[in-house]
């Protein structure tokens, strides 16, 4: 047995698990001197005395049995930290364990090896925090993983652990899967429950994971999906994800696909768009798509008041502790909830509540089964990752990109409750770039199917040299 951590994927490490080629104990400490050695800053708790009494009676016969997992700061753990990223709230420790983490554990068989860092509040795609400073990407550590995610997306992508949770609110899963060549799929909303004690804030909010494979993505919804009474809004339960990979041809063949560099009306890096297009293009070839030019793409805007109604959620979490509290977040955190003072009252909400029609509109005319298209294909991120301390904005020959770019390019499946999934796609200036696909709600296999397609013809590194 090697020290090493495993550097496939997760459905891999089972099936070691279970010929006897390794074992859970011995992976789990693996873990954790890589967690002990490494510079990433991906890892913010460890409770490895529950882990290894967790790794010692686990059942590989469960579809993660033994599988040592990352999860995201933001997903509380009961008896674990439950900071939100964010000094007010340091020394609060989680009452309940969310039920997409309880499901990877009862129903997965996943052992909880350590809490991955996230953005203060998972209000922006950058992970650096005051409570536990900057996250550094496994393939540069000068750069981002992106965020809120990026801790989960760091420890996978950097050898640490082999699958970690992510949320995606506004891009939170795509956005680090597309900077560190992971796979990333934001679900149809409500797909997994947010429960127990589920609160909505913007509609936006699906969990997922951060993984190394389709087939681990795959396998991790089978295992979490399902509707759960402590979130009325949560899907009935499907199965099969993992075992219909591959068996979409005939639902594919002929399905019309648009091309949108300026989806959301983003800029995207022009060198970068050349090489997702050219991906792109290979994709549908392969798989008999339509590709469909001229089609009308377009989405209104809605960042400014996405922002807006998150930090209501934010400001009644912070409740007392504000005004206070303001010296103790991060700049973006200050920020936001000055500009936002005030500017949810009634007409503020109802302006709000416009614009979002609107959206949901321009979105079934896009996705219309007559008239427009089965998917639509872009870019992950703006460009490839930006510094790890940020600023958020950076530039490519004189365009701003960052928060607002990176939103534009995945806010709209998180406002209309879209599938979309980030898929490696080769690699610029020594950095992972992401092609996103976002189709119909409810049509995830297809989606996976896709990105099947791309991992068999283009296979991507599992993780980072």
């Amino acid at each position: 047995m090697s020290n090493e951590t495993w550097q496939g994927d997760a459905v891999g490490l089972v099936d070691a698990f279970r010929s006897g080629e390794r074992t859970p104990i011995e992976e789990l400490d693996a873990v954790y001197d890589a967690i002990d050695a490494s510079t990433l800053n991906a890892i913010c708790f460890t409770d490895r005395d529950a882990a290894r009494a967790a790794a010692r009676s686990a059942d590989v016969s469960k579809p993660f049995g033994g599988v040592p997992i990352g999860v995201k700061s933001l997903n509380e753990v009961a008896g674990w930290p439950n900071d939100h990223a964010s000094v007010p709230f340091k020394d609060d420790i989680g009452e309940q364990t969310t039920t997409n983490v309880q499901r990877i554990v009862d129903d997965g068989g996943a052992v909880l090896a350590a809490q991955t860092t996230s953005s203060e509040f998972g209000g922006v795609n950058l992970t650096r925090t005051v409570l536990h400073g900057a996250t550094s990407n496994p393939w540069n550590v000068e750069r981002t993983p992106g965020g809120s995610s990026g801790g989960s997306a760091a420890a996978v992508a950097g050898g640490i652990l082999p699958i970690a949770t992510g949320g995606d609110g506004g891009g939170s899963i795509r956005i680090p899967a597309g900077f560190t060549g992971l796979v990333g799929l934001k679900a149809t909303f409500g797909r997994i429950p947010l429960g127990p004690r589920t609160t909505y804030g913007n509609l936006t909010v699906t969990t997922g994971c951060l993984s190394r494979s389709v087939r681990d993505t795959a396998r991790w919804f089978d295992v979490t999906n399902g509707h759960d009474p402590t979130d009325p809004l949560s899907l009935p339960r499907v199965e099969g994800w993992e075992r219909g990979l591959g068996s979409h041809g005939d639902e594919l063949k002929g399905a019309r696909v648009a091309l949108a560099p300026d989806w959301g009306g983003a800029t995207v890096s022009p060198i970068m768009w050349e090489l997702l297009e050219e991906s792109a293009t290979g994709l549908i070839g392969e798989r008999g798509l339509v590709r469909v030019d001229g089609s009308d793409t377009h989405v209104p805007r809605m960042g400014g008041a996405w922002s807006i109604s998150g930090m209501i959620e934010i400001r009644a979490l912070l409740g007392d502790r504000l005004p206070d509290c303001l010296d103790q977040l991060t700049p973006e955190m200050r920020s936001g909830l000055r500009s936002s003072e005030g500017k949810y009252g009634e007409e503020g909400r109802a302006r709000i509540e416009k614009r979002r029609m609107d959206v949901n509109e321009a979105m079934a005319a896009i996705f219309d089964r007559d008239t427009g298209v089965d998917f639509v294909i872009t870019a992950s991120n703006p460009d490839v990752a930006f510094d790890a301390n940020g600023p958020l904005a950076s530039s490519f020959g004189g365009i701003e990109a960052g928060a607002a770019n990176n939103g534009r390019l995945t806010f709209p499946a998180n406002l209309h409750g879209n599938p979309a999934i980030s898929v490696p796609a080769g690699h610029l200036d020594g950095l992972p770039i992401g092609v996103q696909i976002i189709g119909r709600h409810f049509s995830e296999p297809l989606l996976l199917d896709l990105a099947l397609s791309m991992e068999r013809s283009r296979p991507w590194p599992l993780v980072a040299p």
